[in-house]
């Protein structure tokens, strides 16, 4: 008797962010999203002939903000859209050369960040907000990346409790919290970063100017920043495009 397999299809609207598109093959595009509705997914895209195409390669820029129909298929690894359209432009992010820079740098850390990540409108929304915010800025943003990983963390679920902390602590970078008395493992901030770090902590983008730092700081802490996702993100790797980050602002 023959057997017949059945896939169940859903056409679903949501919004998301663009990670990561590569080359696949002579025509098409796999593209790597994180949506509002059903969290990270990859999708196949064909690359149009006709530029009046809706899919459109400029439209699938790295953190390009997107409302998406998608038809989707549970058991597959390859979505299909069928429609998309900008939520809204970013144009400084494609254009001016220190937010490029970042803007490149938040597409390859969450493209690692959020692998395997599920429906998270909380986190959704804080990305989305923060990448708008950043298209917007005219000044004080040098701190952004910083603090935008830092307040990640929350959503990811190893934000430091900032009530524990107390002048003079050290900061555990793998158990995310302040202390009295450094760890007997390394992965450890002494006082002096540990105030820092607290301080970054509690900005966000609007105050972050507040916070001076040095053009060496900044690059310490952003080391710091990631070697704290490595310790709590399974198989979270070296990233590419911290290089030109690095030589911004000085």
């Amino acid at each position: 008797m023959p057997k017949f397999v059945y896939f169940c299809r859903m056409l679903t609207k949501t919004d998301a962010v663009v990670l990561h598109a590569f080359k696949y093959g002579e025509s098409r595009l796999i593209v790597d999203m994180f949506t509002r509705e059903e969290g990270r997914l990859s999708f196949i895209v064909s690359l149009p002939k006709s530029a009046k195409s809706r899919f459109r390669k400029q439209l699938l820029q790295p953190l390009s903000l997107l409302n998406i129909e998608a038809d989707l298929r549970p058991r597959a690894q390859l979505q299909k859209l069928r429609d998309l359209s900008l939520v809204v432009p970013l144009p400084d992010l494609q254009t001016e050369p220190r937010k490029l820079s970042v803007s490149l740098f938040l597409a390859e850390f969450l493209y690692h960040a959020l692998k395997g990540e599920q429906r998270n409108e909380l986190l959704y929304d804080y990305i989305s907000s923060g990448i708008q915010w950043l298209d917007g800025a005219t000044e004080g943003f040098a701190n952004f990346h910083l603090v935008f990983l830092l307040r990640l963390s929350r959503f990811l679920g190893f934000y430091p409790n900032l009530d524990d902390y107390v002048e003079g602590d050290c900061f555990d970078l793998r158990e995310s919290r302040f202390c009295a008395v450094s760890p007997l493992h390394r992965d450890f901030l002494g006082p002096e970063d540990a105030w820092r770090l607290h301080q970054l902590v509690r900005m966000d983008f609007p105050t972050m100017y507040l916070f001076r730092m040095s053009h060496e700081d900044r690059n310490r802490f952003l080391e710091v920043a990631l070697a704290y996702y490595r310790l709590h993100l399974p198989d979270f790797p070296e990233l590419r495009s911290i290089g030109v980050l690095q030589e911004l602002y000085r």
